[in-house]
């Protein structure tokens, strides 16, 4: 199933926090319940990566089509909701709510599930590195929100690694530190790559296109060890 997000007439389910307040306004009517059942998570997810996708742009000023454009590489979003979307883009934009408030509900939707808190947050670095620049302000946001959510420090840096070139990436890449042996080098990528395989990604429900994330994240990891492996031949 492919994240859904605005089913026909209305809203398909209630999600409450800020998040349902968003919808809410969308949809003409206050949504106050909560509901935490597995088929309410995915929608939730998407609403989230809208809300936090505007108020990103709110952070540098500005929406290039390149962004627009990624976003939609993450989602399979049918033709009759393009205009709920923007509608909804555009209400959290403008929505008093800080983007603190949207990161902390999704953090308790997914208190147990960091996969798809990761998910977020690459999905995130994917739009905002669309126009093949990351704004200063937008690096802000980004750890902001992934503090949130709960990674920092090493966590986040290999996250960020996979986006942001950086000195001493590679072994950020792959959260080791420089000094590791070469066993430890090849078992650290080799569980990486596992864990982050497309088909895990394809099997919790993203749509398609959001393989991309998957395929990109794999690509990170083999370059991080091709480099090392390679400093470490000329070494």
């Amino acid at each position: 199933m492919a994240y859904g997000l605005i089913g026909g007439a209305g809203v398909g389910f209630a999600l409450g926090g800020p998040l349902g307040a968003l919808l809410g306004a969308l949809a003409g009517h206050a949504l106050d319940r909560l509901l935490l059942a597995p088929a309410e998570k995915p929608a939730a997810f998407s609403v989230a990566l809208i809300a936090l996708s505007a108020k990103m742009a709110k952070a540098d000023g500005v929406v290039v089509p390149a962004e627009v454009a990624a976003f939609r590489e993450v989602f399979d979003i049918p033709p009759q909701d393009l205009d709920a979307v923007a509608r909804l883009f555009n209400l959290a934009k403008q929505d008093t709510a800080g983007f603190e408030a949207y990161a902390r509900q999704v953090a308790q939707l997914f208190a147990d599930d960091p996969d798809t808190r990761e998910d977020l947050l690459d999905a995130l670095f994917h739009v905002a590195k669309a126009d093949h620049a990351l704004h200063e302000k937008e690096l802000v946001f980004l750890e902001e929100v992934a503090r949130i959510l709960g990674f920092t420090g090493a966590a986040y840096a290999r996250i960020e690694a996979r986006h942001v070139r950086r000195p001493g990436d590679p072994y950020a890449v792959l959260d080791l530190d420089p000094g590791a042996s070469d066993e430890e080098v090849k078992a650290r990528w080799r569980a990486l790559v596992a864990s982050h395989h497309p088909d895990k990604i394809a099997g919790r429900g993203l749509p398609p296109a959001a393989i991309k994330l998957a395929n990109d994240r794999v690509a990170a990891l083999n370059a991080a060890y091709s480099v090392i492996t390679r400093q470490r031949r000329l070494a």
